[in-house]
């Protein structure tokens, strides 16, 4: 339900995450900190005691967010070498069907050409929706009925066919991983915890008794970092949405390269 974040702009998007924690921790220390006042003031060690639950508390929910943001971190370079590995594939088929003799040569370069310029223009777009795109099966089963079709008639020619099949299995492999990798994301129910875990760790700054202005400046600066964090997670957690996706690039050098045949 949160994905129209990554229609916004990287930068505006930390700025309105870190801008919504500090705006909530100044509203909050304005606005429900004189409540808790009433009940806590009776203790001359109340800041101790809070200072003590703040940072066993700030010990796991840190955890929680680093690990968390190692998580997404580790998927995004995880899925980034998925695709690098099936552009490797796709361009050592191309290269591998470019020394099949005529008419075969031309028809698989067409095809795969075809292919590649819808991974470009189509299948990517969609990834960055969230959806799985399908209508590169179709695409795929043409050329590999084109492929099998071939008959070596050379030793040489057989080696080619059967280094070429080979490629195109790995390929197929690749690409069922990055597929896969679409909708792969942090659970919900985790960023329910990581939520909660924020405003717990904000109510328990309000309950400090200091100087309003002190307040405010204290608790903006962690509300700040929190912010940063969960931008930061969230800018990770899905690597084909938004301006920190991963990009088609290796497919549009492959699509040159197959224009130029």
């Amino acid at each position: 339900m949160f994905y129209w974040i990554y229609d916004i702009p990287s930068v505006a998007l930390a700025v309105i995450i870190t801008g919504a924690f500090v705006a909530f921790s100044w509203l909050g220390t304005i606005f429900i900190r004189p409540f808790l006042r009433v009940f806590l003031r009776k203790r001359a060690d109340i800041n101790d005691l809070i200072g003590y639950m703040l940072s066993c508390f700030g010990v796991f929910y840190g955890l929680l967010l680093g690990l968390l943001a190692v998580a997404a971190y580790q998927n995004f370079t995880g899925v980034e070498t998925i695709v690098s590995k099936e552009a490797s594939s796709l361009s050592a088929l191309a290269r591998d069907v470019s020394a099949y003799p005529e008419p075969d040569r031309t028809n698989l370069i067409w095809l795969l050409r075809d292919y590649t310029r819808y991974v470009v223009k189509y299948a990517w777009p969609a990834q960055q929706q969230g959806m799985i795109p399908q209508e590169g099966n179709t695409r795929m089963i043409s050329f590999h009925e084109q492929l099998i079709r071939f008959e070596p008639s050379t030793p040489g020619q057989e080696i080619l066919h059967a280094e070429a099949l080979r490629q195109f299995n790995n390929y197929l492999e690749a690409r069922r991983l990055r597929l896969f990798a679409v909708t792969t994301s942090i659970p919900g129910v985790m960023w329910a915890v990581v939520l909660v875990g924020a405003l717990m760790n904000i109510a328990l700054i309000w309950m400090f008794d200091m100087k309003i202005v002190n307040h405010l400046f204290l608790g903006g600066i962690l509300s700040a970092f929190m912010g940063l964090m969960i931008f930061l997670i969230a800018s990770l957690d899905n690597p084909f949405r938004g301006e920190l996706s991963i990009s088609s690039a290796p497919f549009q050098d492959i699509l040159t390269h197959l224009m130029e045949e």
